[in-house]
């Protein structure tokens, strides 16, 4: 070979050697740089994994400000474009420092160059050689951007690291925007609970309000009835009518039948009613039927009869054998409004009524079982004793007399009224003397009995009553004989009769013909009961409320 030849093999063997320096040298720029990004990579995995931000050497010997994965400072942590420390680029004496410490040794280099076919070394040359996207102004020699994913969770590691409990409010924060509420107008006044849950109410509010509060409700309301009503029957025990008994049961009741004229003073329309007629009387009657009546014959009577009924009802609570008083009256219906408004200004337990529009009550006194009927009108009077009822005509007294509130007192004549008529007609066929022999004869043979004998016995069986609690010298009830029988010659067939009935009579008093009006005067009773006009006018001049019985002498 010629030395050109030579020479020319030796400058081609030279810049082989170069061309494989260059090689060399470009690859192990290359493979210092995959180290480097596969050792960020794998820090920067462990931690998101371990929730640990990654920091280099060189911010732990001079902190530097926050930067985002482009290199841009991050002044507000939790704003939206914010990065954790764990992802900023590194810079560029970061990079060659880097590059630097981890240069492989030279036989290292050498064999793994050798390894390598040259379509790879060409393949990274194209590699190397490729220009970066001009998208980002990233530095020189700067990781590539951490995948989305892996960048949401570091930098949600990294802010509930930083401060734990605002991450949880953002949390419950978020939670709260995305339930869904139905839209509600707040009120413009404060308004209660129970009010507000009918206008703003929920399933919720509907399932609580089931049980519990309902429950609650109820006893609430019934508190307050009790309350209520507490209050209510304290009011009427102040008043006179809050205690006012249930009437008895007519069947076991002392019926008393009273006429509206006997109860109470009507003598002005009755007047009318006489010289006007029938309309005149219901149109005055209508126009004053808010005035109130004052007081007739029976009132005082009937009066004293609630107070026996007022007695009974504290020792036997549950006692049916009472009176019963009865409104009996031909009025007409309209009339009974005036009635009613007078009953109960005097506190009278009058429930019952009669009115009859203009007929005569008698036919109702039996369907009413009277026991004792008492009128102004003679001659009802007269009907009812033809019906068999005890009757009598009521006569106010001249003058005023101021009688016991405390005890009933009645007075009974002897002959026509407790017992028969049978005396008064061997007296008026034959005389006294007569009568006497024939008293003294019959002494042991009772008194046939008189029509008001039925009523001394209701008043001798409710004076048991009391007697059997002790109460003898405390009865309500007194009863009286007050008779112009002389007591020696025919006194003792009176005594002996009332025996042999089984009736008691509180005081017997035998006048033996001496007038009746100063007796009843120390006596007073509420009514006196007679048979004749004689002794009747003569108690009324000395104020005895008297009662003619009206008797028919054969």
């Amino acid at each position: 070979m010629s030395q050109t030849s030579l020479k020319q093999k030796k400058k081609v063997s030279e810049i082989k050697k170069l061309i494989n320096t260059l090689c060399f040298h470009i690859k192990n720029d290359t493979g210092s740089k995959n180290s480097k990004d596969s050792i960020d990579t794998e820090k920067r995995k462990d931690s998101e994994k371990s929730g640990v931000r990654l920091s280099t050497q060189e911010s732990q010997e001079s902190p530097l400000p926050k930067t985002d994965s482009r290199g841009y400072v991050v002044r507000n942590q939790w704003s939206r474009t914010s990065r954790s420390p764990s992802t900023r680029a590194p810079s560029v004496d970061e990079t060659r420092s880097k590059s630097a410490s981890l240069k492989l040794p030279a036989s290292s280099t050498t064999s793994r160059t050798s390894s390598t076919s040259p379509s790879q070394q060409d393949s990274q040359k194209e590699l190397s050689a490729q220009p970066s996207p001009p998208t980002s102004p990233m530095p020189l020699d700067s990781s590539p951007p951490t995948p989305p994913e892996s960048y949401s969770q570091s930098r949600r590691s990294s802010k509930m690291q930083e401060n734990p409990e605002a991450w949880a409010h953002g949390i419950a924060r978020d939670s709260m925007q995305l339930r869904e509420y139905p839209p509600r107008t707040p009120p413009t006044e404060w308004k209660s609970y129970a009010q507000r849950k009918t206008t703003y109410s929920t399933q919720l509010d509907r399932d609580c309000l089931s049980e519990l509060p309902r429950q609650q409700q109820l006893e609430e309301e019934e508190e307050e009835d009790e309350a209520y009503w507490a209050s209510v029957r304290t009011l009427y025990e102040k008043t006179p009518s809050c205690s006012r008994p249930r009437p008895p049961k007519p069947k076991h009741a002392i019926t008393i039948a009273v006429s509206s004229r006997a109860l109470f003073n009507m003598v002005d329309g009755r007047k009318i009613f006489e010289e006007e007629g029938l309309e005149k009387y219901m149109e005055y009657q209508l126009t004053n039927e808010n005035v109130i009546l004052t007081p007739g014959p029976a009132f005082r009577f009937v009066k004293a009869l609630q107070h026996v009924n007022a007695r009974l009802r504290e020792l036997y609570p549950n006692e049916q054998d009472l009176f019963d008083i009865v409104l009996m009256t031909n009025n007409h219906a309209q009339v009974g409004v005036r009635l009613i408004n007078s009953v109960n200004h005097y506190g009278l337990l009058i429930d019952r009524f009669c009115l009859t529009g203009g007929k005569s009550p008698i036919g109702y006194l039996k369907a009413y079982l009277t026991n004792l009927y008492l009128s102004a009108d003679s001659e009802k009077v007269q009907e009812a004793i033809q019906e068999g009822i005890a009757s009598a005509t009521m006569f106010d007294g001249a003058k005023d007399m101021a009688y016991c509130d405390t005890q009933l007192r009645v007075a009974f004549d002897g002959d026509a009224v407790l017992f028969s008529d049978e005396s008064e007609h061997i007296t008026k066929e034959h005389g006294l003397d007569k009568f006497f022999q024939h008293e003294a004869l019959f002494e042991n043979k009772p008194l046939a009995q008189g029509p008001l004998k039925g009523f001394l016995e209701d008043l001798g069986r409710l004076q048991k009553k009391f007697y059997a609690k002790d109460e003898r010298l405390l009865c309500p009830i007194r009863t009286y004989l007050v008779t112009a029988r002389s007591a020696a010659s025919s006194g003792a067939r009176v005594l002996k009769t009332l025996r042999r009935w089984g009736l008691e009579i509180d005081e017997a008093l035998f006048l033996a013909g001496a007038p009746k009006g100063p007796i009843l005067v120390k006596i007073r009773p509420h009514i006196f009961f007679d048979d004749h006009m004689f002794h009747i006018e003569g108690a009324q001049k000395f104020g005895t409320i008297t009662a003619h019985t009206n008797i028919l002498i054969k």
